[in-house]
């Protein structure tokens, strides 16, 4: 059992943040993340092999087997003193911190990747040998690299391809040089100067393979050691000649990179013949029962088996001899601590994409030299639920300055561990951190700071969008002050959930899709409200858009008749649509740096893009307002009304008060009255709002609904019954690969939302339980046919939403906004 270690020497080493490593483990839903962290959390000496899935904190983790809420825990990790030489980047001794976040896989609980990744540096990206990179794999990756995290791979269920697939050595070679290429492409593709080159190579120590279900893995790190002590070579050279176009010549006893010798007989590969025979060795003996050739390899290895472990057979055998063999966790955590960045490094490159303000002031430079001493930056990326009911822990890691109790609303500082905490009187600079009390204050994530010229930390984007809905009541009226208290809680220990109340008094609760929206459900009911709820069918939010230009100009009046203001609407194009909602084109740009960017690459005219009123609804929305009006008088002192009008206006649409997406609203004129107490905000509002309106149903108004990228892993047998599957429900399969070396496929299709309800069990039925589907919100469609148009399922799916909503079934007409010269 390795030594266990206590708070005392975890906080100490606190102060080193040039030894601490903060990691977060990512992957696609069942690669094996949380059974190697078990490996991990066992050579930390914090539980005993066997307690499997020791960072499932909730009951239906344990029931589903999958990741819900992502976990942290701190380890102490004793690096040999050999291996302190090779660290890559500056460090005080050789006792490390690292701090590992354990995140879902399931593509529901994407935003918990999110907020485990903001907090962290580095990227364990866990891969399944069988499956490969998948959607989650390649989205998770995305996001980590857009975050400056720096990922080494772990190719996982080794053990799965020699005792089920069976491949041959060479085989194998080719099914991990396969990987860890798709690896890279995502790696160069998403490619950042500021991070360097961070593509990962066995021979270079940043892939790592494992079974973490057998408990033993390895880097070529571990063999070089072996091989350079034997041959008393270099170690370096002997790991560089582990991979690739290696062979070694047992007669000449020389290397050359040509597969044949002299003679033209075929050579072995050296990754084949000095990593993969050993390991295939010991599975032959072990799984054929050979006690005699077990008994050599042991001896050859230096293996000594325990008492109790002699009298073991099959698999049980085999864990025991290959963990001894090669430890997973010693390999996994060497790795770590050797090719991942320290807080010290990480925040060099990190602070400019993490805070908002200017580089120069003390904040930024606190972050940037991760200074204990600074002003107090400290980002709470989630809440956490406690045992005691109704409050929250918030998540969060101190970037610069140190956090303690008493500062800035602070009752408590803590130490997460998993499924328990630890008290601390303060936490430094680097590290990860629980705080008490600050959850009456902040409701899902933000900056904590005692500096007063600070800005904030950039706001969270996440990969996926809540596009699926349920309404909410209870069962008896006395408990719906319950059922407002749960929703506020819901919406605290989700950083995605989206709790909303209509304007017809119904609750709304937006997910990711079917899986989140159980769970959140589930939640609600069972931990945040405690009350009998009744939940309606999945409700799917749709998108209001137009889609020519508005065929005349639309005129509103104020109510008194004073005012005047002359509008068009027109689509705003699908690219720069996705820019705004990517983030790529704001509000916050300098206007004229923005105009440029309209100008090059949308095909607008520079002068219109420098007027640029707002994007809406909200700050960030995907429209815009935009004054190409000439010479009007007071223009200026109406703006704010103008804006706060179009706000409205885009928040709530006019055909089914969805939101609108994708609409450029022109003002083309206005008129305004002399006299400022008659152009008033309670005058041009409204009147803006009916403009705005009436611009919209004079272009041609049309829906949008959300569609799902659904990624289906099946063998060849059933492809059929998958495609079967998927035009039944309006879906459009784009993609066929078959996955090279095993019978299966993966099928890309797209699929509407309001269509995939219930998807997975019918593709389960179907096909005898063989395919697998992941879906994930890609993004908007329009529907083809006019809301106006009578008998069109747009016109159905508004009458349908403006029921539920409590409004008059038909679109109001024209006339109700338009007004006469």
């Amino acid at each position: 059992m390795v030594k266990s270690f206590t708070v005392p020497e975890i906080r100490a080493l606190m102060e080193k943040n040039s030894n601490i490593r903060n990691i977060s483990v990512i992957a696609h839903v069942d690669h094996g993340k949380t059974t190697l962290t078990d490996t991990l959390i066992f050579r930390a000496g914090i539980s005993a092999p066997g307690n499997g899935r020791y960072m499932d904190t909730r009951p239906d983790e344990k029931d589903r087997g999958i990741t819900i809420k992502s976990t942290a825990i701190s380890l102490y990790f004793k690096l040999p003193d050999e291996d302190v030489k090779v660290v890559q980047q500056k460090t005080d001794g050789s006792e490390f911190l690292i701090n590992l976040i354990d995140s879902p896989g399931h593509v529901d609980f994407s935003s918990e990747v999110t907020a485990a990744l903001r907090v962290t540096d580095g990227a364990l990206v866990v891969v399944d040998t069988i499956d490969g990179v998948c959607v989650q794999t390649e989205t998770v990756l995305r996001q980590a690299l857009g975050e400056r995290i720096k990922p080494v791979v772990v190719i996982n269920k080794v053990d799965r391809a020699l005792l089920e697939l069976k491949l041959s050595k060479e085989e194998l070679y080719q099914n991990f040089l396969r990987t860890i290429e798709s690896v890279n492409v995502i790696v160069s593709t998403y490619h950042d100067p500021a991070l360097g080159d961070v593509q990962v190579s066995p021979d270079l120590g940043t892939v790592a393979f494992a079974s973490g279900m057998q408990g033993w893995g390895f880097t070529l790190r571990q063999f070089a050691n072996r091989y350079a002590k034997k041959f008393g070579v270099d170690r370096d050279r002997m790991m560089k000649r582990l991979w690739g176009d290696n062979f070694f010549n047992p007669r000449t006893k020389k290397w050359g990179v040509k597969s044949t010798d002299a003679d033209g007989e075929p050579l072995e590969r050296s990754f084949n013949m000095f990593v993969l025979d050993p390991i295939f060795r010991i599975f032959d003996a072990v799984m054929g029962g050979d006690k005699e050739g077990i008994g050599s390899i042991l001896e050859k290895l230096e293996i000594t088996l325990a008492e109790t472990e002699r009298g073991l057979e099959g698999k049980k055998l085999l864990k025991a001899v290959m963990q001894k063999f090669l430890p997973a966790g010693d390999a996994l955590l060497d790795m770590v601590v050797l090719h991942l960045p320290s807080p010290a490094t990480a925040q060099r490159y990190r602070v400019e994409t993490l805070y908002e303000g200017p580089m120069d002031d003390e904040s930024a430079i606190g972050i940037r030299d991760c200074d204990p001493a600074a002003p107090l930056v400290l980002y709470v990326s989630k809440m956490v639920p406690t045992s005691d009911k109704g409050r929250f822990y918030a998540f969060g890691r101190v970037f610069s300055g140190t956090v303690r109790s008493g500062q800035v609303s602070i009752q408590r500082t803590v130490l997460m561990m998993g499924r328990n905490i630890e008290p601390l009187d303060d936490c430094p600079a680097g590290n990860i951190v629980g705080l008490v009390g600050v959850d009456k204050f902040l409701m899902k994530s933000g900056t904590l700071t005692t500096s007063e010229t600070a800005h904030n930390m950039r706001v969270m984007k996440f990969s996926v969008a809540p596009v699926v809905q349920v309404a909410v009541e209870v069962k008896n009226p006395v408990d719906l002050p319950k059922l407002v208290e749960g929703l506020k809680r819901l919406s605290m220990a989700d950083s995605l959930v989206q709790v909303s109340t209509s304007d017809s008094g119904e609750h709304l609760i937006a997910a990711a899709g079917e899986l989140h929206l159980e769970i959140c459900v589930k939640d609600l009911t069972d931990e945040y409200a405690g009350v009998p709820l009744k939940i309606s069918q999945p409700i799917v939010p749709y998108r209001e858009s137009v889609s020519v230009e508005s065929s005349t100009v639309a005129l509103a009046k104020s109510p008194n008749k004073h005012n005047r203001l002359y509008l068009k609407a027109a689509p705003l194009g699908e690219t720069l649509t996705k820019s705004i909602e990517d983030g790529d084109v704001t509000c916050h740009d300098d206007f004229k740096a923005r105009a440029r960017v309209l100008a090059d690459e949308h095909g607008w005219d520079v002068t219109e893009a420098r007027r640029i009123w707002a994007f809406g609804p909200d700050p960030s929305g995907p429209n815009l307002l935009v004054d190409v009006s000439k010479g009007v008088q007071y223009l200026t002192e109406a703006k704010d009304s103008c804006v706060a009008g179009f706000q409205w206006a885009t928040k709530q649409g006019v055909c089914t008060e969805e939101p609108v997406r994708g609409v450029r609203f022109n003002i083309v004129d206005v008129v305004l009255h002399a006299d400022s107490i008659h152009r008033g905000g309670s005058q041009i509002i409204p009147t803006m709002r009916r403009a705005v309106f009436a611009a919209s149903l004079l272009a041609e108004p049309a829906l949008q609904e959300p569609v799902f990228l659904v990624e289906i892993q099946c063998p060849d047998n059933v492809i059929g019954a998958v495609y079967g599957c998927i035009s039944a429900r309006r879906g459009q399969v784009f993609s066929e690969e078959p996955r090279v070396g095993t019978p299966m496929y993966t099928i890309k299709a797209y699929v509407p939302v309001s269509e995939s309800f219930g998807l997975n069990g019918d593709l389960r039925g179907a096909t005898g339980g063989k395919a697998f589907p992941q879906s994930v919100f890609d993004h908007w469609a329009p529907l083809p046919d006019s809301p106006l148009e009578k008998g069109s399922r747009s016109e159905a799916i508004v009458t349908k939403i403006r029921t539920r909503k409590g409004l008059n079934p038909v679109i109001p007409s024209l006339d109700n906004y338009l007004d006469k010269l």
